[in-house]
């Protein structure tokens, strides 16, 4: 939402390394709050916690279900927040870009634009200011927030606190980097491409 001061950004670091000091509850925080406004992902505690987890299936399930659950959580107060201060309130803060490209992927895709932010990098927490800025069901958004932000943070559940050291043995593999690389660029060029359209396509 913005490029922030470097006095902001220590205070950030500050709350992140007091959120890792608390472990599972601290992880909630960081979470919950990640999805209204502050700008650090759940990924810089959620990544070394499955790491340490090593292999540790109640741990990871936990880890799993904490990081969901209070993203999803946190993204209920952005909707409501975006509900109860409306468009000029939401226009102060978020890049008007996004709100013209947000705007659209919620009219147009509902709880699928939804799913599509929650399980990739475009802003979530924005995405949750202006669903509830337009009235969305918040009903159809929790779900749709359940499934991508699941799906998100189970696949790395499953690659780095399950297969950790299989993958890690696979990606000695020059092979694996050869096809790792290819897919990214086939999904993300035009991923980029429908992205960068929304602010050109006529309603």
């Amino acid at each position: 939402m913005g490029v922030l001061p470097s006095g902001v950004w220590s205070a950030i670091d500050s709350f992140v390394q007091w959120t890792s000091d608390l472990g599972l509850p601290g992880l909630a925080i960081l979470s919950f709050t990640e999805a209204v406004i502050q700008p650090v992902p759940p990924e810089v505690l959620t990544l070394p916690m499955y790491i340490t987890a090593d292999g540790n299936l109640p741990l990871i399930f936990a880890i799993w279900a904490v990081v969901t659950l209070s993203s999803v959580g946190g993204a209920m107060l952005g909707w409501w927040l975006g509900k109860l201060f409306g468009r000029p309130v939401v226009e102060k803060i978020i890049d008007q870009r996004h709100i013209t490209r947000l705007d659209k992927l919620v009219s147009r895709y509902g709880s699928t634009g939804i799913f599509i932010a929650a399980i990739s990098p475009i802003p979530y927490k924005a995405l949750a200011w202006i669903a509830g800025m337009g009235e969305m069901n918040p009903r159809e958004f929790i779900i749709a927030g359940l499934w991508g932000r699941g799906l998100r943070f189970g696949a790395q559940a499953l690659a780095i606190g399950i297969w950790g050291e299989e993958l890690l043995e696979q990606l000695r593999e020059p092979w694996i980097w050869i096809a790792l690389t290819v897919t990214s660029i086939l999904i993300l060029l035009p991923a980029k491409k429908w992205w960068d359209n929304l602010l050109d396509e006529e309603e």
